[in-house]
């Protein structure tokens, strides 16, 4: 009797198979970023692997571009972590599934800013990028909220996922409209517009590393209160949650990782419905573990896809944005028609 109340108790503080999932996240992740550093268009043999990461002195061929790939591994692993974590928070706030930043149209209120900052005010470097991008992603946030508030029954699920279809439809057709007469910003936007890891840089890691650290505290710091949030705000607000302010902060903390990410890499999509969907049907529901395993597992998918593109594209290479949304796309599909079926 004893072993089975300390079983209970044990499952209260970690989700069952917490341990493995996590440990196969950790190996896949030691694949994937090994993977990054040996394939593109010059395949990279484990003795240049070795040189470029443990011996500075050597300056082959094979270890320079080792190096170099280096950067691009962990740009990729922190814009995908960070993609993870917002649509863990997206989908948590909004009690939805399916919500993600793409879905709900923040990438493209980041996206509109952007091109807006280049045709008008001709911005060009990533601190000029990520600034006006986090700038667009809340005020769309904040429009999506509002429109999708409105009415007797609230922001409900639904409500807040047409509300972001339809306003991401009508962003995307400004950035259009922006572009056309404009063919400098046209060939300067739309490299960045398909979404790629490929133009990481140190620089871009030091901007993008204090909003990742403000954007993680503020999800672990939530997290707790939006476990709460699930079980309805009644239930919620009887807790002693504010609701109110508890979404502001977790959809702040969403908006700031989707925000930074997307100005330095591109609209990305999708990174946040798969990570978090798949770690939920694996641990549960608990947001405490879902946000750490949403980050190792976005790093895994981004990373993976982004090898994926170089392989295929070879001897270029397929922007890890068209991959992503490739896959993304299918499972959405999947996943709405799955809740169709729940609800008949």
């Amino acid at each position: 009797m004893n072993k089975i109340q300390a079983t209970e108790q044990k499952q209260l503080f970690f989700p069952k198979n917490f341990a493995k999932v996590l440990l196969f996240l950790i190996i896949f992740l030691a694949i994937c970023v090994i993977a990054s550093l040996i394939f593109g268009s010059r395949t990279i043999g484990w003795t240049g692997l070795m040189d470029g990461l443990f011996h500075p002195d050597v300056q082959s061929h094979e270890a320079v571009v080792v190096r170099q790939r280096i950067v691009r591994t962990i740009f990729s692993l922190l814009c995908g972590a960070a993609l993870g974590v917002s649509g863990a928070l997206m989908q948590a706030v909004t009690r939805n599934p399916i919500a993600d930043p793409s879905i709900l149209g923040v990438n493209t209120g980041a996206s509109l800013f952007v091109v807006c900052g280049i045709a008008f005010l001709d911005i060009s470097s990533a601190n000029q990028y990520i600034w006006l991008a986090i700038a667009g992603a809340i005020i769309t946030a904040i429009f999506v909220f509002g429109i999708g508030s409105m009415g007797a029954s609230g922001a409900t699920p639904l409500k807040l996922v047409l509300a972001g279809a339809a306003t991401s439809a009508i962003l995307s057709s400004l950035v259009v409209a922006v572009m056309i007469p404009r063919t400098n910003v046209m060939d300067q936007f739309r490299f960045w517009q398909v979404g790629s890891v490929g133009a990481g840089s140190w620089e871009a890691i030091q901007l993008f590393t204090p909003f990742l650290v403000v954007g993680i505290l503020i999800a672990l710091f939530t997290a707790p209160a939006l476990n709460a949030l699930a079980l309805g705000d009644e239930v919620a607000t009887g807790l002693g949650v504010r609701t109110g302010t508890l979404r502001m902060f977790a959809a702040l903390g969403g908006v700031l990782l989707c925000g930074a990410a997307t100005a330095l890499a591109g609209p990305i999509g999708f990174i946040g419905l798969l990570a978090t969907h798949v770690v939920r049907l694996i641990i549960g529901p608990d947001i405490r573990f879902i946000l750490p395993m949403s980050a190792l597992a976005g790093a895994i998918i981004l990373t993976f896809s982004d090898v994926c593109g170089r392989l295929l594209g070879s001897p270029g290479e397929l922007e890890v944005g068209i991959l992503t949304a490739f896959i993304g796309a299918p499972i959405l599909i999947l996943i709405t028609m799955k809740a169709k079926m729940r609800a008949l």
